[in-house]
């Protein structure tokens, strides 16, 4: 992986919402994206620095999800530039562990929480795709990771390791679609850990679970930022505070606040004067 770039001098109209960082891992330059001739994002600048645990917060439609899909590369901008860890998201992609709001598969699906987890494993370095004729395997990509034998050692080592890590290990052979709410959201945590991430990316990570368990997840989040970038975006500011460090407040533009200075005023600008911040205390 080649160094991180030196970042340019950020325009002038970046200043009030830029704060430099020299160790970023991830930069985005007045940043602009528009589906259609609709507006979501205009003037966004953003640095997160290595080890950082950053909240992102704004209300519906603001363009919380379309920012992580430009740092993911699954768009691209219209206008302005994004680096991740020096390089184009895109070139990124495989240090980037991501956990979306909404499974990516059916809950239906006849597949264990091993298989699951193990998918984050495709493609990776260490994977043997010869088999005993010592023909390299024909079939590509999930496919030929699903035949028996499809995964190295490895590679079940990072999945053990990821659902031992999330404490899910004693799941590993249950059927996705037996498992609660709670519990499909740590698998999709380890999931996203078995491909040996960077930085961590969380849409709305506790939104279909009750709070003793949202507690539970953001305390494995604060363990897991011992050693990884993590950006999670959330409803929650109150509940957040207690754990990130910075809140990118996101409604088109995008400004960061240390937590300590968010207040009423703040929070009233951003979603509109009828939505009451609520503190919480661990």
């Amino acid at each position: 992986m080649p160094p991180l770039e030196t970042p340019t001098e950020l325009p002038t109209s970046a200043v009030p919402t830029a704060i430099p960082i020299p160790d970023a891992v991830i930069r985005l330059w007045d940043l602009r994206f528009a589906y259609g001739a609709a507006p979501v994002l205009e003037g966004v600048n953003l640095e997160v620095g290595a080890g950082e645990f950053l909240g992102i917060v704004g209300p519906n439609a603001g363009g919380k999800s379309t920012l992580l899909k430009l740092i993911l590369g699954l768009l691209a901008p219209q206008a302005g530039r994004i680096r991740v860890l020096g390089n184009p998201p895109a070139a990124a992609s495989r240090l980037i562990g991501y956990v979306p709001q909404y499974p990516s598969f059916p809950r239906d699906f006849p597949i264990t929480v091993e298989q699951a987890v193990l998918l984050a494993r495709i493609g990776s370095r260490g994977r043997q795709h010869a088999g005993a004729s010592g023909l390299r395997n024909p079939l590509p990509g999930w496919l030929a990771a699903l035949r028996p034998g499809g995964y190295g050692r490895a590679d079940r080592a990072a999945a053990h390791q990821a659902l031992e890590e999330v404490e899910a290990a004693d799941l590993a052979q249950r059927r996705i679609g037996s498992l609660s709410g709670g519990q499909l959201q740590r698998v999709l945590l380890a999931r996203a850990l078995a491909g040996e991430p960077r930085i961590l990316i969380l849409d709305e990570p506790t939104a279909n679970i009750d709070q003793r368990l949202e507690g539970d997840i953001f305390d494995l989040l604060r363990r897991l930022n011992a050693r990884l970038t993590i950006l999670v975006v959330s409803h929650d500011i109150g509940f957040i505070s207690s754990y990130v460090g910075r809140v990118a407040c996101v409604n088109r533009t995008l400004i960061c606040h240390r937590t300590d200075a968010i207040d009423g005023q703040i929070i009233r600008d951003l979603y509109g004067e009828s939505v009451r911040m609520v503190a919480h205390r661990h």
